[in-house]
């Protein structure tokens, strides 16, 4: 890599391994040494949290024992301002529209992932 490479930390709020390592190849891809941490649960996001920094939280919308919304109102309470972008494969534009309003920077269908780089 070269100098220009930025470093990204990157906590993942996903329940599907190959989700989250699909963003981890597309974050790498575009050129950032990537430091990150998978989460399922909300006990697990709030450890993870409280254990490193991080510069973005990528969170699933809908996860068996979570949800997108849960983690928003999770980083919400920290009080930290880290740019929260909401992935899915079947939340609607309604769904979306509230997710920002409520504070996420951008949401992206898992079908149109390319949007992440930018």
């Amino acid at each position: 890599m070269n100098s220009r490479t930025k470093t990204l930390a990157a906590l993942i709020v996903e329940d599907m391994e190959s989700d989250a390592q699909l963003l981890v190849r597309m974050l790498k891809k575009a050129g950032y040494k990537l430091v990150h941490e998978q989460v399922e649960t909300a006990t697990q996001m709030r450890t993870a949290l409280e254990k490193r920094s991080w510069d973005i939280v990528i969170s699933d919308y809908s996860l068996p024992q979570f949800s997108g919304e849960g983690a928003l109102e999770i980083l919400r309470e920290t009080g930290l301002d880290i740019p929260f972008i909401v992935v899915s494969g079947t939340m609607g534009e309604e769904t979306a529209v509230a997710m920002m309003k409520a504070g996420a920077q951008d949401y992206l269908m898992k079908d149109d992932l390319a949007r992440l780089i930018p």
